[in-house]
């Protein structure tokens, strides 16, 4: 269960390692060097709304990225089993995370939150949105009738999403984040100041020119490798879709501490 109140590093680490957050993921080392291959084949369901280019075409170029800024296992002979997050790494990228944070409460900032991982992240983010405007800063509201081929652009406490079915939806696409900047430039509404976000929604954003920060699984290294030439701000290495939401509460909980925001 969600360890109560505010945690110290010590205790939050040891958390995210109990809860598989991050330390010993569910996520196989089989899938994650699938998808560095994909990333490097030129696959752009796995670009994550960012253009790689011919940057990053050897795939054990990827996997030195994801071992330095996410902990896997460096060895590319290491081809099956268990594969790591390492859960120090984790709280690193909550520290930078915050102080990204911070600088958007103290300049009342407007803020963009969004997610792939719905199942996951929502409340992560919809918690932080909530501090955040209490602190004064503006939350985005997206326009009305977005869509992609995927599904329809919506927002649920703060937080955009992709619905599709009367779900909603997981997605790996920058195209939602596409829409809604579109969409705000069509109203004569100023982008935002600072993204929030994961998976598309934050490589879109990043891509083309915004503060983007975010969240990002072992086998989806794109944001990593944006973080690494400086395209995105920060990714916060940590497994997104763990046995129940609330093991996040903890990591957000000292997120916003950090930030200045609890």
């Amino acid at each position: 269960m969600p360890i109560p109140g505010t945690p110290s590093r010590a205790e939050l680490v040891e958390h995210l390692v109990k809860t598989r957050i991050a330390g010993d993921v569910a996520t196989p080392r089989e899938n994650n060097l699938l998808h560095y291959r994909k990333l490097a084949n030129g696959e752009r369901n796995w670009w994550l709304g960012l253009e790689l280019g011919d940057r990053w075409t050897d795939e054990q170029d990827v996997l030195a990225v994801m071992a330095e800024r996410v902990g896997v296992n460096d060895d590319p002979e290491y081809r099956y089993g268990q594969d790591t997050i390492d859960p120090e790494l984790t709280v690193d990228g909550l520290n930078r995370l915050a102080a990204r944070l911070r600088k958007a409460a103290e300049g009342r900032q407007r803020v963009l939150f969004a997610t792939g991982h719905p199942g996951g992240l929502l409340d992560v983010h919809r918690a932080t949105a909530a501090a955040l405007r209490t602190a004064g800063c503006e939350i985005v509201v997206i326009p009305d009738g977005l869509q992609t081929d995927e599904g329809y652009v919506m927002q649920f406490a703060d937080v955009a999403v992709l619905e599709h079915g009367a779900t909603l939806w997981h997605t790996h696409s920058g195209e939602p984040m596409k829409a809604i900047l579109g969409g705000l430039e069509r109203e004569g509404r100023p982008q935002p100041d600072l993204v929030v976000a994961d998976h598309g929604w934050a490589g879109y954003a990043a891509q083309v020119g915004l503060d983007s920060v975010g969240y990002a699984d072992c086998n989806d290294p794109a944001l990593f490798l944006a973080e690494s030439e400086g395209t995105l701000q920060v990714a916060v290495p940590l497994d997104d879709h763990v046995l129940s939401p609330r093991y996040y509460d903890p990591m957000t909980a000292y997120l916003l501490a950090e930030a200045g925001l609890a």
